[in-house]
């Protein structure tokens, strides 16, 4: 399939198991960042209107909730989450695989927690279908450096385009001085990089 730049327009956002209890799992990278980071993917995708697939799993049980934050941001999307009862795979479960296809959108943008379980199965096997796919991996996180490692690997072998909060908002943005691209640069300042928004200031 030809791949596409990704755009507002072309693209779609699938935040796999961004949940209270998951999160507590990932030990590759600061914990807090990461959710900082799909938090800002969040708002990013309310900036340019993009089209958003949230999943969960199990949420009565231990992985808990979706992030408040992510939901307070996208409350339609949240809403309309898919919740899986258990299927550890989001491709493989009808409700998901079919919400992503209703977006039209070939190009997916997917963050997951954890990357070793939750992003690296529907990342290849969307990727194997013919969809681009890139994985946001600082909004993603293992449960170990080895894990994570392995699970990346994977993926770029399968033709998945990891990527980074920062890298992606500039793909998407193409122009700063746009009025979604000014919104976009004070997100990454105040959001992403807050430290470097700060001693710019």
């Amino acid at each position: 399939m030809k791949v596409e730049r990704f755009t507002a327009e072309n693209s779609a956002l699938l935040l796999i198991d961004h949940q209270v209890g998951t999160m507590k799992l990932i030990k590759n990278i600061d914990r807090e960042q990461a959710a900082k980071q799909s938090i800002a993917l969040a708002k990013m995708a309310r900036i340019l209107n993009l089209a958003v697939v949230i999943t969960s799993s199990q949420e009565e049980r231990a992985q808990g909730p979706i992030l408040p934050e992510i939901a307070q941001v996208l409350p339609e999307a949240y809403a309309a989450r898919v919740k899986r009862p258990g299927v550890v795979n989001a491709w493989a479960y009808p409700d998901f695989r079919n919400a992503v296809l209703s977006t039209g959108r070939k190009n997916l943008i997917m963050a997951g927690v954890t990357t070793d379980v939750c992003l690296i199965f529907p990342a290849i096997d969307a990727a194997i279908e013919g969809f681009n796919v890139q994985a946001v991996m600082d909004a993603s996180g293992s449960s170990s450096l080895l894990s994570e490692e392995f699970s990346r690997q994977r993926m770029h072998d399968a033709g998945v385009v990891l990527t980074a909060t920062n890298t992606l908002m500039a793909e998407i943005a193409q122009d700063w001085s746009t009025p979604a691209g000014q919104q976009l640069i004070t997100l990454l300042f105040t959001d992403v990089f807050p430290a470097l928004g700060a001693s710019i200031a």
